[in-house]
């Protein structure tokens, strides 16, 4: 996921749970709607193809701010958010986005971040499929 309006989407209509050092937002994409919402960027809309969803139309998104860390923090923690979070995309519904938002205590984490990112996104998917 790269446009603002994806994230904020995301995390203002999206269902979230949290952790001690993540918090994942999760909002199911009806695809009726958008495509006939001009403000909602999908797919078949995107001429340079640099948010194509592929065939699962699910995508991911990774909120790490300064107060994690310096620069250096910051991208270790998301390099280590991305391979975590690939092992929970075989569940993913279909045309779902999510939003993955590291705390500050996810700088100083170990094994526990893995923990608390499979946590968040098996509670935020519950919530989902609830709704």
């Amino acid at each position: 996921m790269r446009r603002s309006e994806d994230f904020r989407r995301t995390v203002r209509h999206g269902v979230r749970a949290g952790r001690r050092t993540v918090v994942v937002h999760a909002l199911q994409v009806d695809a009726e709607r958008d495509m006939n919402d001009p403000d909602v960027n999908h797919p078949d809309a995107n001429d340079t193809g640099a948010n194509d969803t592929g065939a699962s139309g699910h995508r991911i998104g990774f909120v790490v701010s300064k107060a994690v860390g310096s620069a250096v923090c910051r991208n270790r923690v998301r390099r280590r958010l991305r391979h975590l979070a690939r092992v929970q995309l075989p569940g993913l519904p279909i045309r779902t986005l999510v939003v993955v938002r590291a705390l500050p205590p996810s700088a100083s984490a170990g094994p526990e971040l893995g923990r608390d990112l499979e946590a968040a996104w098996a509670a935020a998917l519950a919530r989902l499929a609830r709704r």
